[in-house]
């Protein structure tokens, strides 16, 4: 048996070889350390405190924690975590709330050490984290707000339940938006599952492995182990033949949202939503899980947890289709893409005069529904053959205007009546940062035969904090219905990074926008 403390009470649990973060989520029943990526160990959503320092949960073994003192964010002294919750609140640092419980664990650990730790300082601790949804520099504005002091209006000051409406506009599902979201409390589906569901995840021959209990379950599939390729990713299309003014090839990216598909189910009933506090950018739509759940818990008669790994989540999940396009410059063209109900028709309502020619390609699926898909590479392929800065306008009405200025990415965006201008202004810099990684750095190596090969959530490119430009946002406040704004955006963000990046065809680009704080920080990674 193995003993230590846990946020200030004694615990007993079995030496049978568990991960740290299996013991806390499954045995304990202590839900604010996430699991991203187990066992990779990539995305720092399981950071707790041992002896108190952060470490990884998911890649520390129960075994080396004998005798020692692990502290989870529900340990934390009440009144700091509460001022932890409120910053991240205030400034939109937490958006479905997933990967922020490990931040927060993170910084307080770096505020112990270093109250007046640079930005710079800041942006290296964070290394060990991904956050796909807030862009980073909320974050930092969190910090600046218990580190620094700067005033910001609470929680208390503002609609909350205006909040929420922004977000659902933003991300095309209902959200909560509160101090508790920060903590962990955003009603995740491997979180909300009754204790004594079955565990199924999926097994190597396209069925399901059950098990009591995810360890087992994992171990009766077979789970394929993360894995990064050294084989760079390129765009699977061929240009069309023409002469272009502009062509453009993408290749296959990850959506990378860092809640990986969960459901539950009990016999009889409807399946818990994988969608959980957050969209997904519309990867999750089509998620295998919510059906697999009802009718494994039909078929074992007991509620049934369905959880997909990192890996799982990589190999079945959608993606964005990939396209190979030449435009002339009166904005006629071709544009070959990977053959996805729905995708003709969103390229053709930017560019109205091309030909769409859909192609059957081996690789992952893909699906229209992922943020923008088809709509804002036609965007990207139309500011092309402009000045900057980039104007986008919205699909359903608004606009977004972007511009990159000495390695500053400057936003302007309208979208009617903002509700909550701190949830718009996150979800706008959010997008800003997926548009910039997007264009510059991410991308699947996929096989000729369709086969994913990077399965580590570093591998697929996502701008870490310290690689990520400052972002600035300007909210256009014209009287008019709220829409959605951040789609723009990230068309916006996107059409103005390659154009400063020279407008190199194949994406990525390796051209990332890069500031001197940037330059600093790059030169100082271990």
């Amino acid at each position: 048996m193995i003993q230590f403390e846990v946020d200030g009470r004694q615990v007993e649990v079995p030496d049978d070889g568990a991960s740290l973060l299996e013991v806390l989520r499954d045995r304990l029943g202590i839900h604010s350390p996430k699991d991203g990526c187990s066992p990779q160990g990539q995305c720092g959503c399981c950071t707790v405190l041992v002896d108190g320092q952060p470490r990884v949960a998911c890649v520390t073994p129960a075994r080396r924690v004998r005798d020692r003192t692990i502290t989870t964010l529900d340990g934390f002294d009440p009144d700091r975590r509460a001022r932890w919750a409120d910053a991240f609140c205030a400034t939109g640092a937490s958006q479905c709330g997933f990967c922020t419980p490990g931040i927060i664990v993170r910084l307080d650990g770096l505020y112990d050490k270093k109250p007046g730790a640079s930005d710079a300082e800041v942006e290296r601790a964070l290394q060990a984290h991904l956050c796909r949804c807030t862009g980073w520099r909320t974050i930092l504005d969190a910090w600046h707000v218990v580190a620094v002091g700067t005033p910001v209006a609470h929680a208390g000051d503002r609609d909350l339940a205006a909040a929420a409406r922004r977000a659902e506009i933003e991300g095309g599902v209902a959200q909560e938006v509160g101090p508790q979201v920060a903590l962990g409390a955003g009603h995740f589906a491997a979180d909300e599952a009754p204790a004594d569901s079955l565990v199924a995840v999926p097994d190597l021959d396209g069925g399901w492995a059950v098990a009591d209990t995810l360890a087992a379950a994992r171990a009766q599939a077979g789970k394929v182990q993360g894995r990064r390729t050294t084989v760079s990713a390129s765009p699977p299309l061929d240009l069309p033949a023409g002469e272009w003014a502009v062509t453009l090839r993408t290749s296959w990216v990850e959506p990378a949202y860092l809640e990986t598909d969960a459901s539950w189910c009990v016999p009889g009933g409807e399946p818990y939503t994988p969608l959980a506090n957050g969209g997904a950018f519309g990867a999750k739509l089509d998620s295998v899980a919510p059906a697999a759940a009802r009718r494994l818990a039909d078929e074992h008669g007991v509620p049934v947890r369905v959880l997909l790994s990192r890996e799982d989540s990589v190999r079945l999940g959608a993606k964005r289709p990939p396209i190979a396009a030449g435009l002339r410059a009166d904005g006629s063209g071709m544009v070959r893409v990977v053959r996805t109900p729905g995708i003709a028709e969103r390229i053709r309502s930017v560019l109205p005069d091309v030909t769409v020619e859909e192609v059957d390609v081996a690789g992952p699926p893909t699906s229209s529904d992922i943020r923008g898909a088809g709509w804002a590479e036609a965007w990207v392929l139309r500011a092309a053959l402009a000045d900057a800065p980039v104007r986008v306008d919205g699909i359903a009405g608004g606009w977004a205007e972007a511009r990159i200025d000495d390695g500053v990415a400057r936003v302007t965006v309208a979208a009617g009546d903002a509700l909550d201008e701190v949830v718009l202004r996150s979800y706008c810099v959010g997008a800003a940062h997926m548009a910039l990684g997007w264009v510059a750095s991410e991308g699947l190596a996929v096989d000729d035969d369709g086969v994913v090969h990077d399965l580590t959530i570093r591998s697929f490119g996502v701008l870490r904090a310290i690689d990520t430009p400052a972002i600035e946002v300007e909210i256009d406040r014209t009287p008019g219905p709220s829409v959605n704004g951040s789609d723009a955006v990230f068309a916006a963000v996107a059409g103005a990074a390659w154009l400063a990046g020279g407008r190199v065809p194949d994406w990525p680009t390796g051209h990332t926008v890069r500031t001197t704080t940037n330059a600093a920080n790059a030169g100082s990674d271990t």
